[in-house]
């Protein structure tokens, strides 16, 4: 991400912990319970021993926190990223106890990572690295345990070396990841789901808002997984995405980019940059956009107290984990701007990596058409959920969201006891 997106640093896991604690405060929770809530309850931090191609020995850290397991096995992705730290594993693993809370899936909330750079590493080094890793923490996985699933720089091949992995010393486990190939258990519309559920929460707001996906202006920033398969839904849904970008920087076109033409050009040159139909933007350029709907779909923090005064969207639907700080936030509201909390849009991924679990532990395989209904009818009912409790409290939809979740999981804490 350009540097001047973001000019001061903000600890993930603090903005993490403010937004659950306005939340606490509004519902009314005692000091005990939500310090029992906020702490994780499970940290592993290991060393990563990798022989790498040229024969050197490098030494990678990595982490996997286990925030809460009231409701479930815990469930979150691994991210491979020179900025990981236990600070921020921390917050996305709370980030994933709110998220399963919300859409009602049995899980709590778990998050992993190593800090490396794979851009910089062949596929053997990170086979290597990927296999140490799941080794060293093996024993706190399981598919009634711990069950990860990809995440930024991870996808279906490194799914598939955890699961290989773990399998060789527990025989064969295919529910003990999630997001594999569909060789080995993985499920049909899961590669997609966190991009389509961007696409359904976002029609589901609209409405709410008196505005039309038809013709709705949506800038998009981040063009992996997520947000490229937001791009293709959106466009489908009848929507005009004018700009997209990524870490190299972005593009745009107020007529509309043709998005199956670009990601096509993409895809061959691994960036969107150049994209020979449309002009070059920034990153920072593109958040400032005049447009309906801005999607921020890479990294956290990109939208800041700096910036947030130049944006000019009417919705932001937030694909990336914590991308608008608090501050950002307070400015945001201030300038009647609709934030959709992570936690809401970016649950499609969790529902479909859900699902997959379930046909796992049941030997079966879905149709792609029942998991993507499926999908929808989850995240249009906590959508409307959330909608709903912030009209009748007078909040705004990320507060309302982390009510929600928070008092699925303090139910589950005092029920099952402390004694």
């Amino acid at each position: 991400m350009e540097q001047e997106i973001s000019r001061a640093p903000v600890s993930s896991y603090k903005v993490t912990n403010r937004q659950f604690e306005q939340a606490a405060e509004r519902m009314g929770l005692t000091e005990e319970l939500k310090s029992l809530l906020m702490m994780p309850f499970r940290e592993m931090a290991v060393q990563v021993p990798v022989k790498m191609d040229d024969g050197r020995l490098e030494v990678f850290l990595g982490y996997r926190v286990q925030h809460n397991g009231a409701r479930g096995p815990t469930k979150g992705g691994i991210r491979y990223h020179p900025t990981v730290d236990i600070h921020e594993v921390r917050s996305l693993a709370s980030l994933m106890t709110w998220k399963t809370a919300l859409t009602g899936l049995p899980y709590g909330g778990a998050k992993g990572g190593v800090n490396c750079d794979p851009s910089r590493m062949s596929i053997n080094e990170l086979e290597k690295l990927t296999r140490k890793f799941i080794d060293r923490i093996s024993i706190i996985l399981g598919p009634y345990r711990d069950i990860p699933a990809p995440d930024v720089n991870t996808n279906p091949q490194v799914m598939a070396w955890i699961m290989d992995e773990y399998s060789s010393k527990h025989g064969y486990t295919p529910s003990v990841v999630t997001g594999k190939p569909l060789d080995l258990g993985g499920s049909e519309g899961r590669l997609e789901a966190t991009g389509r559920g961007v696409t359904f929460i976002a029609q589901e707001a609209l409405l709410d808002l008196g505005l039309d996906m038809t013709g709705a202006s949506v800038a998009i920033q981040g063009f992996g997984n997520v947000g490229a398969h937001a791009a293709r839904f959106m466009e489908e849904a009848g929507a005009n995405v004018i700009a997209v970008s990524d870490v190299n920087g972005g593009i745009k076109d107020e007529g509309g980019l043709d998005i199956k033409d670009m990601t096509k050009y993409s895809q061959e040159t691994k960036t969107v940059v150049g994209y020979p139909m449309a002009k070059p933007i920034t990153n920072q350029e593109l958040l400032s956009l005049p447009c309906d709907i801005l999607i921020p779909a890479a990294l956290g923090g990109v939208i800041t107290r700096f910036n947030a005064p130049q944006l000019k969207a009417r919705v932001i639907l937030e694909a990336a984990n914590s991308p608008v700080t608090p501050r950002a936030e307070e400015i945001l509201s201030e300038k009647g701007v609709t934030i959709i909390p992570d936690i809401l849009a970016g649950a499609g991924g969790v529902i479909a990596s859900y699902f997959e679990w379930v046909q796992n532990l049941q030997q079966v395989q879905w149709k792609e058409e029942q998991v993507n209904q499926r999908l929808k009818e989850i995240l249009t009912a906590s959508y409307r959920e959330v909608y709903q409790t912030s009209i009748k409290e007078e909040i705004d939809l990320r507060t309302a969201a982390y009510m929600i979740s928070i008092d699925k999981v303090a139910r589950a804490e005092a029920t099952r006891g402390h004694n």
